[in-house]
């Protein structure tokens, strides 16, 4: 049975920092491209980083650049995103998914969404 749960999300202040971490379990995590995505009330989701599979090569929507750093962990299946400089508009709902096919680069737009997420607001 596959499991995916993400944590870490919290209120803090502009300016401040929170590590997201996503813990899976029930499919081979190291074959699969990871992906964080955020979603805020009214808006469309969007994915706000990627790390690919196999050369875990790390890619970033031009909004969290250089605030935003994704990491994964295969030995212990969890992928970990860590933000800094935060901003009110970076409040949201952050979702961990995994690629819906094996051994994907982060140009792939197949994702499967499969935990309840967290929280991060962010407040001015």
């Amino acid at each position: 049975q596959v499991q995916v749960e993400e944590s870490g999300g919290d209120l803090v202040q502009a300016g401040g920092s929170l590590t997201l971490s996503c813990t899976t379990s029930g499919f081979a995590f190291d074959d699969y491209a990871m992906a964080w995505f955020r979603q805020a009330p009214g808006k469309k989701r969007e994915r706000v980083s990627c790390i690919s599979s196999i050369t875990q090569t790390p890619d970033y929507a031009d909004s969290v650049k250089g605030r935003f750093t994704i990491s994964r962990d295969n030995a212990k299946n969890t992928l970990s995103l860590q933000m800094n400089s935060l901003k009110p508009e970076d409040t949201a709902m952050y979702y961990c998914a995994p690629s819906q096919a094996q051994y994907q680069n982060c140009y792939t737009n197949a994702w499967n969404f499969w935990g309840q997420g967290t929280r991060v607001t962010v407040s001015s």
